[in-house]
């Protein structure tokens, strides 16, 4: 075979399958035979998408043993940490997902566009990626973007080896946005102002007054860099007036617009949304009959779930219960292609803020037509399920009906009603509808338990606001059984969902949740062992597992810091219409069906059931299940992106209502160790800040990765994740939403595994080519 020059890769060991190891030179290998290391990365690096097994297989005509062989090769790999599992795709570590949202940045020498990713969770700086504006093929052209702008794109290897390490075809522009930021005005004299970032890493800037606009001092404005000078800050122009600063909304407006979160409606879209006629009884059945009630938090004003149970009185069943979960209709209003589908695609969820919500959907659609209100007609579809008394479901059938709710209650007022305190509007159906549901709920749990998903309950701070906008107090709300018992039968309803649409071949939008990595696997492995704790090795690691871990750490010293490692090995859930299961929930088979209100993958799963069980119109169409692969990976996007902006959010308001309390001390936690420092969490508040390393003291101070600790070299004391300190609140910075802390505690003495690997100078869980990570102060 002929032989071609190929980089040489760093760390990748010997070589296997040939005797050659020349430099510079393709091994020898013969199809049919399993290939050397070099050879399988480079092949993983340039084929993102055919990365899998199966495609490693047909790709190298590897058959029989030599696909166990090419397997034992695969382990290897990742146990050295040269590749990665995402879903069933090998990846180099930090290589960009095959769809990716890229922010276009700058351009290159020749006026070509350069973009970088929208999110980078590795270390170092995120990889350039080279914007195809070319026609991708002879049909259809690549979307028109600039600097600026926001884009779902397709990423390459790319084939240029003096440029970047990636190129990208535009799939769409997600958001046209100005070469802009945002901060706060400030007047400064002789009619000058400057800007005040809120970003954590950002400069101030001057504004010259021809280039102050309507702004005014405390407002919260976004401003173009215009130029730098030699000397003194750079200078800015203001585009626009947010609002002022001390506005009740203006800290989730700082989010809002940081994140590039969609949330004024188009007046197309409204127009739609008022335009909306009520559902017809056209393929739907009656169900205004069937007791149905809503189960929501107090505050909530869209209701897209009811729920019913009662016993199986078939002789076939003995003890069993037949439990009903309705859901909104909202694939009846919102159909594919329509002004209120686009906008919903492309805001991809509704984001929560402590003051606001930025709902999916117009709120004619959300809190209206769609809302399953107490007492009103409303569309909805439906999965009667039926459980044995062992909890097992033995079947479930779904139907298009037009219901009427029951009751509106909370889960305090429900949750009191099965304690046996009804209330005057649980006490007339508490016999008829809420112990039924009740006694349902507990079958349901016996196959829950059976099940064994992963038991990770870690508590979840609320804010309450005063009427001015700030943090009233911080509070950890109950965990109540009737939280339990909807989150049940709403996972019951989702696998329905998804098992149905398998069964009738119909494509989807699965939720899947992949096995934790090999590496993540084994940081956590060692981490567990220097608290003299186990983590089974081998491929078929399942929720259990972890949850035997907990079990072992509940009611100890280390329980939080266990919990915590256990969460950060997970993998992260996602949209794919490819199905992997659900590690999480220890399921096969599960979509979202169950809030299509403020979820558009769940709007997708009710089009799929619509067309492929033949209940009428809002059906999916042929074009959108040519697009799962995109949308899918547009709406995993948006997530991520509501949920950084849902907690830089509260990160800022925490940061106002501890900014008057600088100086003061605290009791707190180490919630992070890094080569950089500490992050310390003071859970009466619910705040993260952060101590550097260069505050610490005069030691040397060594990071151990595997034992999540800073020691210092000399005096062997230093800090782990999970102690107890006392810091004092040494500066905040509310519009960046960043506390910087000095530590109080003095160290604690270091067990004798990390002294000793201290003085070893290695690191227990060394990978090719890593060096122990060390700090100074």
């Amino acid at each position: 075979m002929s032989k071609k020059p190929r980089n040489r890769i760093e760390g990748s060991g010997p070589k296997r399958g040939s005797e050659d190891a020349s430099v510079g030179r393709e091994p020898e290998f013969r199809h049919g035979e399993v290939p050397p290391r070099e050879v399988i990365l480079r092949f993983i690096a340039e084929h993102p998408e055919k990365a899998s097994k199966r495609e490693l297989y047909k790709a190298f005509g590897l058959k029989g043993g030599a696909r166990i062989e090419l397997k034992d090769l695969l382990r290897d790999l990742e146990d050295d940490g040269l590749v990665e599992k995402r879903r069933k795709t090998l990846v180099r570590p930090g290589a960009l997902p095959p769809v990716t949202v890229l922010d276009i940045t700058t351009r290159d020498s020749d006026g070509g566009l350069l973009a970088r990713p929208a999110e980078w969770l590795e270390d170092g700086v995120a990889p350039a990626v080279t914007v195809r504006q070319s026609p991708s093929n002879g049909r259809k052209k690549t979307p028109a973007a600039g600097i600026g702008d926001r884009v779902l794109a397709r990423i390459f290897p790319s084939k240029d080896k003096d440029g970047p390490a990636y190129s990208a075809r535009i799939i769409k522009v997600i958001d046209k946005r100005k070469n802009a930021t945002m901060g706060v005005f400030r007047d400064m004299p002789g009619g000058a102002g400057r800007i005040v970032p809120i970003e954590r890493r950002g400069d101030e800037l001057t504004v010259d007054p021809e280039f102050i606009g309507d702004a005014k001092d405390g407002d919260l404005v976004e401003i173009e860099t215009t130029r730098i000078g030699r000397y003194g800050l750079p200078r800015a122009k203001v585009l626009s007036v947010i609002g002022s600063v001390a506005s009740e909304k203006a800290i989730s407006m700082i989010a809002i617009h940081a994140h590039g979160i969609p949330h004024i409606f188009p007046d197309s879209v409204i127009r739609e949304a008022e335009e909306a006629k009520p559902a017809d009884f056209v393929k739907r059945e009656d169900w205004r009959s069937v007791p149905l009630i809503t189960i929501d938090p107090a505050d909530a004003k869209d209701h897209d779930d009811a729920v019913f149970a009662e016993e199986d009185t078939s002789p076939d069943n003995p003890g069993g219960v037949i439990v009903t979960v309705a859901i909104a209709d909202v694939s009846w209003y919102v159909r594919p292609n329509s002004a209120l589908d686009r906008e919903a695609l492309k805001r991809g969820n509704s984001v929560y803020f402590p003051d606001r919500v930025v709902p999916m959907l117009p709120e004619r659609i959300s809190n209206n037509l769609c809302s399953l209100r107490e007492g009103e007609d409303r569309p909805a579809l439906a999965v009667r399920m039926v459980f044995s008394h062992e909890g097992r479901k033995a079947s479930h059938t779904f139907h298009r009906v037009m219901m009427k709710s029951l009751a509106k209650l909370s889960y305090q007022q429900a949750q009191a009603a099965f304690d046996g305190e009804p209330d005057d509007k649980t006490a007339p159906i508490l016999q008829s509808v809420l112990k039924p549901l009740w006694h349902a709920y507990k079958i349901m749990a016996k196959g829950r338990d059976r099940r064994q998903p992963l038991d990770l309950d870690l508590p979840e701070r609320k804010l309450l606001l005063k009427e001015d906008g700030t943090v009233d107090r911080v509070f950890v709300p109950p965990r109540l059984e009737a939280h339990r018992l909807i989150e049940e039968m709403m996972i019951q309803a989702n696998v329905c969902a998804a098992e149905t649409l398998e069964k009738k071949r119909q494509p989807l939008i699965y939720r899947v949740h992949d096995v934790p990595s090999l590496a993540k696997q084994e940081v956590l492995r060692e981490f567990l062992g220097t608290l003299n704790m186990n983590l089974a090795k081998g491929g078929n690691l399942r929720a259990n597992h972890f949850n035997g871990i907990l079990a072992q750490a509940h009611g100890t010293p280390h329980e939080t810091m266990v919990s915590e490692m256990v969460l950060r090995s997970q993998s992260q859930a996602i949209y794919s219409p490819e199905n992997i299961g659900h590690f999480g929930l220890n399921l096969m088979k599960y979509a979202h069906f169950t809030s299509p209100i403020r979820r558009y993958a769940d709007l997708i799963v009710h089009r799929a059931l619509v067309g492929a069980l033949g209940l009428g119109e809002g059906a999916i169409t042929p074009k959108e299940e040519e697009a799962l692969d995109d949308i899918a990976a547009e709406i995993s996007t948006f997530e991520r992106r509501a949920m950084a902006a849902e907690r830089d959010t509260v990160d800022r308001l925490v940061a106002h209502y501890l900014a008057g309390r600088v100086g003061e001390e605290f009791d707190g936690q180490v919630s992070g160790v890094t080569r950089a420092g500490l992050f310390i969490a003071l859970p009466q508040y619910g705040a993260d800040g952060f101590v550097p390393i260069s505050t610490l003291g005069s030691d040397y101070f060594i990071y151990d990765e595997a034992h999540q600790a800073l020691t210092g070299e000399k005096t062997g004391l230093g800090y782990r994740l999970g102690d107890s300190v006392s810091v004092r609140l040494a500066e905040a910075a509310p519009l960046a939403g960043a506390l910087r802390f000095e530590m109080l505690s003095e160290g604690r003495k270091m067990p004798t595994a990390i002294r000793s690997f201290h003085k070893s100078g290695r690191r227990p869980n060394k990978k090719p080519g890593t060096r122990p990570k060390r700090g100074r102060r």
